[in-house]
């Protein structure tokens, strides 16, 4: 069977645009506006606290990964840091590697972080089936990842860019499996939690081209029909076949992409009958034809976002 966790991060195309050590000491607090941009940290020694878009504040302590998949803004702060601590601006100490607070003595934190993109012309669609905030304790496969991506980063080495990007989709991969806890809200990790309507996920992306129906895939949950279609959309955050089409438009941009099948070929793999009813479907969700798409003609709304 196929692991849609697997596909969507693959399909997200994820690409490092830093990795970097930062240690601390004494009082600090840091705050950073983002672009909705993917972030991660590994706690590497001693505690910090970590706030996301406004939200109350997350203690992270030693052996700690987060991963936010599209933060706004971000604010850090030592442990102990009064609430009227001032913001700061880290100090660059050597290559990739920064100071925070105090400027000498021992650290009291050391955290390596990072911010990486997603070059897929569909990501919001897909990151909107991610958990908003990921938070695992006690991986330090996570954090050796972390620091392998970061190593990886800095190096100048043939197939550079290559190795950074699978090293990320691992470590998207890892972190999302690893979470602790049931996932929160609604999205594809938390489908898959659910052994019923994992079963209908992992058949849609084992064969996208199948002629799926809402009767079909409840089948494959061992659910009525009403019943897996209320739950489905209550856990994913959209109806079964909303799910199915918007899938189907994404894996059919990768292959218009790849210019290595005919239309014909491209409508049969995401299940369509002929080049004509895909045209008009693909046309409807993408605002522009197949054609269009395969030439680089971008400009258009994207799936999920209009």
């Amino acid at each position: 069977m196929a692991d849609p966790l697997s596909e969507v991060v693959s399909l997200l195309q994820p690409a490092a645009r830093f990795s970097k050590r930062v240690e601390g000491a004494g009082d600090w607090r840091v705050f950073r506006e983002g672009q909705g941009e993917p972030f991660y940290a590994a706690v590497l020694e001693g505690e910090c606290w970590l706030s996301v878009d406004g939200r109350p504040p997350l203690l992270l302590k030693a052996g700690d990964f987060v991963l936010i998949p599209a933060a706004k803004t971000l604010e850090h702060a030592s442990a102990h840091a009064p609430p009227d601590t001032e913001y700061s601006v880290p100090t660059r100490i050597g290559e990739d590697h920064f100071r925070i607070g105090r400027q000498d003595g021992p650290a009291d934190v050391r955290v390596q972080l990072g911010h990486c993109q997603f070059g897929s012309p569909d990501t919001a669609l897909l990151v909107s089936l991610l958990p908003e905030r990921v938070h695992v304790r006690g991986e330090p496969r996570l954090a050796a990842l972390v620091q392998m991506v970061g190593e990886e980063a800095r190096s100048r080495r043939p197939a550079r860019e290559v190795v950074l990007e699978r090293l990320l989709e691992v470590l998207l991969i890892e972190a999302l499996r690893s979470r602790a806890g049931p996932a929160e809200g609604t999205g594809l990790v938390r489908g898959l939690a659910d052994e019923r309507l994992a079963a209908a996920l992992r058949a849609v992306h084992a064969q996208p081209g199948h002629g799926w129906s809402v009767v079909t895939l409840a089948a494959e949950s061992a659910l009525s029909r009403s019943a897996f279609s209320a739950r489905f959309t209550k856990v994913v955050g959209v109806a079964p076949m909303e799910y199915l089409l918007t899938w189907r438009m994404a894996l059919a941009k990768r292959l218009l992409r790849g210019r290595e099948l005919s239309l014909e070929q491209v409508a049969e793999r995401v299940g369509y009958a002929s080049a004509v009813t895909f045209g008009v479907a693909f046309a409807r969700q993408v605002g522009m034809t197949p054609a269009r798409f395969a030439r680089g003609e971008t400009n258009a709304v994207l799936i999920g976002q209009g």
